[in-house]
């Protein structure tokens, strides 16, 4: 993504940047799950890296939209059916991206201004080149490895243990002093001098072609018989660490030397730099080589190298902030708009699709492009017709670039974007603040209808097995599925599914049973299956922790009606949320047939009261005020801890406070603090509890 787009986002308005912003998360989620559940991802690792980055530059523009949900600040997809689940000790997190010179620089800049650390003290950076393949965990326990698992969303991947016995990169026993528990973390893949013969073998058998080595290493793991894991070569290098029960090096360049020693394989051309100048020499060297190397890589990941330095810099969301991915370039091609079509979303969205001559980009086929909104075809002045410029800079949906304005014909045609819903017709309006035009047909528009109705039924939500889009759709058409409560009344309807075609008592019974299975569900998750616009699964956690309980959430967000009221100023002291998101979640639960819709649900439910997570810390689950001036470390590193103990950091002193840390030029929120009988400490003391 240019620089250039980055200050585009700057003069949207808020609402505009959420309309956007929505658009291009749904988008990253959806491809998400074809890459780390299905193996098959629909557009390359270009296309998918330059709408990562597009919506890192929209929240960077908005950080109020930079919420727990949002794709930049979670780990892959929640683990595929079919393998036992693995819950990681330590999550298993991805890393930032930088795509330029200039993003290497500020990613630079950034640990010496997080830490403090003047331009004339080194910072030593380990630079690896980042294997495209498939991240997994594997435990050793005495030295004797126990289990081996996916990164999964990074909270939980599946156990394949039996399969990675089978590659010999893999010891079982780890030579030398190894701790009791010792978590190694990898890249495994399919060397390239593998990946045809591996294909003609596939051809010959009738069986699946692998798009890529990355793909056919996925696969090759994801066997549920390890026999055939086991005539694959799969490799593997080692690169990090997860749970130890003892340090093991006081470096990366250390711990890369201790596993080693242990039997593992460590990347060969992976370099100790002392500069940015060097990193950025050790990217050049490695892009030079990467086409005569014999696994796939798309790009080189620095890593700060003294592990001390690593433990204060702590970790923002999805990602460490001593490390970061330096990308290869996005792959490009040429190709002819054909014309637009127009996809309409759960929340009457109007996107806008690009229908592509079919093109090869980074060896995917492209025929569909995303265009974001009728302002984006505007500024980029693209016309049905043109022969446009497609990027892919990642798995995801590809992007149309620019078109190229010297070969345009003179039949091209400027694009109108409708003003009424190509699905049901009603008009499709455009607020003064939004980017995005909606259907306001609302619940008559079987479009929306749908695609609430599909995220209903989605993995993070009730994740019924058998009820995915398909059938959805096809229950909608034919009136038996028409809202949310309908989906647990299809029990009352056994003998009209019996009647379908494909449909035998035993798939029937299955998807009977498994929707009986979700009767029982978490309050987060309920909160976010209904599509509330604007809740992602990180606010809908936040209410069912703030809440507890269904009731307690239904009769606070009743009393939040007042905007004079208590409950509403308590919803908006909820870290994460805001005016925006109260209003369009106080708006849902206003409408008359919304309250009807979650009276139905209760009334068919189980929805078991929110269990927050346990912690040893003294500060889980207390609130923290810093203000002042900090000396020892900076805000941001004492937010970082205080996250890390399970604790919340809010920017206002309330009675709901429990401490308050105050340093030098402390002002009215320690006046407030003691005012309320707060508990105030200095730097020094939070220091001393919070390394207790």
């Amino acid at each position: 993504m240019s620089h250039d787009d980055t200050t585009s986002f700057e003069s949207l308005s808020e609402a505009d940047a959420r309309a956007a912003h929505t658009e291009m998360a749904a988008a990253l989620h959806a491809h998400n799950e074809a890459y780390y559940q299905d193996d098959a991802p629909v557009v390359s690792d270009a296309e998918y890296d330059a709408l990562f980055h597009r919506l890192v530059a929209l929240e960077d523009a908005f950080p109020i939209l930079r919420t727990e949900d949002s794709p930049t600040q979670r780990v892959g997809a929640a683990p595929a059916h079919g393998f036992a689940k693995v819950q990681h000790a330590i999550p298993m997190l991805s890393l930032g991206n930088a795509f330029d010179d200039e993003d290497v620089g500020e990613f630079l800049t950034r640990i010496r201004r997080f830490l403090s650390i003047g331009e004339d003290e080194t910072v030593e950076i380990v630079g690896e080149p980042k294997i495209d393949g498939l991240s997994v965990s594997l435990r050793y326990e005495g030295g004797v490895f126990v289990r081996g698992a996916t990164r999964g969303d990074g909270a939980e991947g599946e156990d394949i243990t039996a399969n990675l016995r089978t590659i010999g990169d893999i010891p079982e026993t780890l030579a030398g002093d190894a701790p009791d528990i010792a978590e190694i973390r990898g890249e495994v893949y399919l060397p390239k001098s593998a990946f045809n013969e591996l294909n003609q073998t596939q051809e010959e058998n009738g069986a699946k072609i692998f798009a890529n080595p990355r793909n056919a290493a996925a696969g090759s793991l994801r066997q549920m018989d390890s026999s055939i894991t086991a005539q694959r070569p799969l490799r593997m290098f080692a690169y990090s660490w997860g749970e130890l029960s003892a340090d093991v090096a006081d470096s990366q360049w250390g711990f890369l030397q201790r596993v080693s020693d242990w039997g593992f394989q460590k990347n060969p051309i992976s370099r100790l730099c002392r500069s940015l100048e060097e990193v950025l020499a050790l990217y050049r060297d490695i892009g030079e080589q990467r086409a005569s190397l014999d696994y796939d890589i798309d790009g080189v990941v620095y890593k700060v190298n003294q592990i001390d330095l690593q433990r204060r810099l702590g970790f923002v969301s999805r990602a460490p902030r001593w490390a970061i991915a330096h990308k290869f370039p996005a792959e490009q091609a040429t190709t002819t708009l054909n014309g637009i079509d127009i996809q309409v979303g759960r929340t009457g969205s109007l996107t806008p699709v690009a229908r592509l001559e079919p093109v090869t980009v980074g060896g995917v086929v492209v025929s569909n492009a995303t265009l974001h909104n009728e302002d984006e075809i505007a500024r980029k002045d693209v016309r049905i017709g043109d022969t446009v410029i497609i990027q892919r800079a990642g798995d995801v949906i590809p992007q149309v670039v620019r078109p190229i304005l010297e070969k345009r014909p003179s039949e091209a045609r400027t694009y109108t974007f409708p003003t009424s819903c190509p699905v049901c017709g009603s008009e499709a309006v455009r607020d003064v603040d939004e980017a995005v035009r909606r259907c306001t047909g609302g619940l008559i528009c079987s479009a929306q209808s749908v695609e609430r109705l599909k995220h209903f039924v989605s993995r993070n939500a009730f994740d019924i097995e058998g009820l995915g889009a398909k059938n959805i759709t096809a229950f909608h058409a034919d009136d038996l599925v028409n809202g949310p409560a309908d989906v647990f009344r299809l029990a009352e309807k056994r003998e009209t599914l019996l009647e379908r075609e494909g449909w035998g008592e035993q798939s029937v019974d299955n998807l009977l049973a498994a929707i009986d299975e979700r009767r029982n569900i978490e309050l987060d998750r309920f909160i976010y299956a209904l599509g509330i616009r604007q809740i992602g699964q990180a606010t809908a956690r936040l209410l069912a922790r703030t809440y507890g309980t269904v009731e307690a959430w239904r009769t606070a967000m009743s009393e939040a009606q007042d905007r004079d009221g208590e409950a509403y100023q308590d919803l908006l002291n909820i870290d994460g949320i805001g005016v925006s998101v109260a209003e369009d979640l106080l708006a849902f639960v206003h409408e008359d047939h919304n309250r009807q819709v979650l009276d139905d649900l209760e009334a068919l439910l189980d929805i078991a009261a929110f269990e927050a997570p346990q912690s040893d810390s003294a500060f889980s689950g207390k609130t923290i005020v810093f203000t002042g001036t900090l000396e020892k470390m900076t805000r941001s590193e004492a937010k970082a801890r205080a996250e890390t103990l399970g604790a919340k950091v809010s920017g206002s002193v309330s009675s709901k406070t429990d401490l308050v840390v105050a340093g030098p030029g402390a002002g009215s929120k320690a006046k407030k603090a003691a005012e309320l009988d707060i508990e105030t400490i200095d730097e020094d003391e939070w220091i001393a509890r919070s390394e207790a």
